[in-house]
């Protein structure tokens, strides 16, 4: 009898990098892997974050399963405590990313009623026809892990976000001995990590970083601030290392760094030596070469510690000259000038700043070429998939993949919303599932749609004009000259006479002696076309035009 086809949709992360979202259907069964969202682009003006379309879920839910994460950060369970409410399924996670998930849903209020469900690495969960296995891989938090999904049709790998460090600074590698067995039991399908597909070589190991720390408490005159990731416990935990052997007292500075180092010291994933750890109330009494700061605000973030440090609007902790600040983490990309003006700020108050463009402050959580290169040579799949990238990062690991030696139709560049079949021997894209943004904007989900932003571009460029016209309410006709009032499109004073003739044009244009009072669409329509008319003529501009009707 044939088997049913195995389907592989991803919802998010592919073609751009972020708001991870993977789900797989055989029959009645679906599961979803990861569940996260991205911070928006330029464009997306006023929203505060990204979360994939769920529609396809919601219309199946009766088959979901459940979610299964793969590690902690926010573009892999960011997303939870806005679908979780929806999709009341179960989460399965290793228990630091089961730790960062309940803070997660915690500050959002949607832990009630959450299941919660913590899975040792080997451990299996069955889920209706598919089994998965969680093992052991390296990225820059602890506990990340990459799945085995057993099928009907065969084993999948999926790597999860990974690289491949020899001398991690938890002391546990990547798996790879779980993974050459499974390449020698035969593998149907390999989902890799390609968000580093760009870069050839090898990524440097997290022992670097220890090492450049701890020259820079060796010699650092006065203060260091340490600024990265509140996620990225391993360089934490480094910097912990580094203070204690020099001596330095450690101050935990803004919100989301101390909430998730008191999780991470209560499940014993920080180690700090006794007395290590101070409270900000210590710190004038500590001399300036015996304190370190670990603060939030590595991406330029306009509310984090370090940009309030920077423009002097932090409660406790201002720049002194003979401070050194440290930026232990990369640019995520469109943050460069946000970053940079940090820096700039940091400088002009006499610090010295170290990045990842002047000293090795800093190696990211990604495999490069060789390591990806490695891990399709190990689990020797049939059919692979590049997952997490941009749409050339998919490329160019699917042209690595070719030159290992899988064959170019056994390989398949999906993008968000694709439907990919497989049979044993054999798989093709066969449609399309709705898929796309859904912009978070205060406590709005999906309320904002692509007509909101287009207005707000519209009048983020040209601004607004309103056109006030006074109707008798008996006789319908104007009554004086209709009132014009622009914001964001021209200076009025000096645009005076454009303004005026304008008032004069839409009062001809409306003035219909003794004739029976137009219908307020075609009023509102006409208005709008000429002024649209006469203002672009002027200016080469076009302002939203709201014309508002009042009765007298």
């Amino acid at each position: 009898m044939a088997k049913s086809k195995l389907k592989i949709i991803p919802l998010g992360g592919l073609s751009e990098i972020g708001k991870n979202m993977m789900l797989m259907e055989y029959e009645n069964d679906i599961i979803i892997i990861d569940s996260g969202l991205m911070f928006p682009g330029e464009e997306m003006l006023g929203i505060d974050l990204v979360i994939p379309d769920i529609s396809y879920l919601l219309e199946n839910k009766e088959k979901i399963r459940g979610i299964v994460i793969t590690h902690g950060h926010e573009d892999h369970i960011g997303a939870l405590p806005y679908l979780l409410p929806q999709l009341e399924v179960p989460v399965y996670s290793t228990k630091l990313t089961n730790g960062l998930i309940s803070v997660k849903l915690k500050e959002r209020r949607a832990l009630a009623g959450a299941k919660l469900k913590v899975v040792p690495y080997g451990g299996q969960v069955n889920l209706g026809r598919f089994k998965v296995e969680f093992f052991h891989v390296c990225h820059s938090i602890p506990d990340a892990a990459g799945l085995i999904i057993h099928t009907p049709l065969g084993t999948i790998v999926h790597s999860g976000d990974f690289k491949l460090d020899y001398t991690p600074v938890d002391g546990k590698p990547t798996d790879l001995s779980r993974l050459a067995q499974l390449g020698s039991q035969g593998v149907l399908l390999l989902l890799s990590d390609s968000t580093y597909a760009e870069l050839p070589g090898y990524t440097p190991s997290e022992r670097l970083v220890g090492e450049t720390l701890d020259r820079v408490m060796a010699d650092a005159p006065g203060r260091v601030i340490v600024t990265t990731f509140s996620s990225l416990v391993s360089r934490i935990q480094q910097v912990i290392d580094a203070a204690a052997k020099h001596e330095r007292r450690v101050f935990i500075i803004g919100r989301s760094m101390t909430d998730i180092v008191k999780m991470t010291l209560e499940l014993g994933y920080l180690k700090a030596p006794d007395g290590i750890l101070a409270r900000i109330d210590e710190l004038k009494n500590t001399p300036h070469n015996k304190v370190v700061f670990v603060t939030t605000g590595s991406q330029g973030e306009p509310t984090s510690a370090l940009v309030r440090i920077a423009n002097r609007d932090h409660r406790h902790v201002h720049v002194l000259r003979g401070d050194t600040v440290v930026l232990s983490a990369t640019p995520v990309p469109g943050n460069e000038a946000l970053i940079n003006r940090t820096v700039d700020n940091l400088f002009r108050q006499g610090a010295q700043v170290l990045y990842d463009k002047v000293a090795q402050v800093h190696v990211h959580g990604h495999g490069s070429q060789e390591e990806l290169k490695l891990l399709l040579n190990l689990v020797k799949p049939r059919f692979f998939m590049p997952i997490h990238g941009e749409f050339r990062h998919l490329s160019l690991h699917a042209k690595l993949a070719q030159s290992v030696g899988i064959p170019e139709k056994n390989v398949f560049l999906l993008e968000d919303g694709d439907i990919l079949e497989l049979g044993q021997w054999s798989g093709k894209i066969t449609g399309k599932v709705s898929s796309g943004n859904v912009y978070v904007d205060g406590l709005s989900v999906g309320g904002v749609g692509t007509v909101v932003l287009r207005d707000r571009r519209m009048l983020s460029r040209d601004g607004i004009v309103m056109v006030i016209i006074t109707v008798n309410r008996q006789t319908g006709k104007l009554v004086g000259r209709p009132d014009i009032v622009s914001r964001g499109f021209v200076d009025t004073r000096e645009a005076k006479d454009m303004i005026e003739a304008s008032r004069d044009i839409v009062a001809r244009a409306l003035d219909h002696s003794g004739v029976r009072p137009a219908d307020w669409g075609f009023i509102y329509a006409k208005v709008r076309d000429i002024l649209h008319k006469f203002y672009y003529d002027q200016t080469k501009r076009r302002p939203m035009i709201l014309p508002v009707m009042v009765k007298v």
